[in-house]
């Protein structure tokens, strides 16, 4: 698999971002179940490439997320604080509707 493969691939979807890093583990436990030889400092190194490429993918998926709800937080807020009256009510519904539901048990 070529380096531009591995990224593309790695930076396409989370799912794959796992599949990733499961692969990754299981080299690394291969790696070490055997004797240390020039091969093996080879496949490390590839393998500290590609857990580094892994860990880049995963920050900048954590940086999106945290991005996404920082921005809900604030048109919540926004939309509350445009709405006070409507907000109440809007949550005393959904308190009375969990209430209900929470009685029948």
């Amino acid at each position: 698999m070529s380096k531009s493969s591995r990224t593309s691939s790695s930076a396409s979807s989370p799912d794959a971002l796992l599949n990733d890093l499961r692969a990754l583990l299981t080299e690394a436990e291969t790696l070490t179940a055997g004797t240390i030889s020039e091969q093996t400092n080879d496949k490390l190194a590839d393998l500290r490439a590609r857990l580094k490429e892994a860990q880049e993918s995963l920050s900048e998926y954590y940086d999106i997320a945290k991005e996404r709800v920082t921005e809900g937080a604030r048109r919540t807020d926004a939309a509350i604080r445009s709405h006070p009256y409507e907000s109440i009510v809007i949550a005393l519904g959904v308190g009375v509707l969990i209430g209900a539901l929470l009685r029948r048990r």
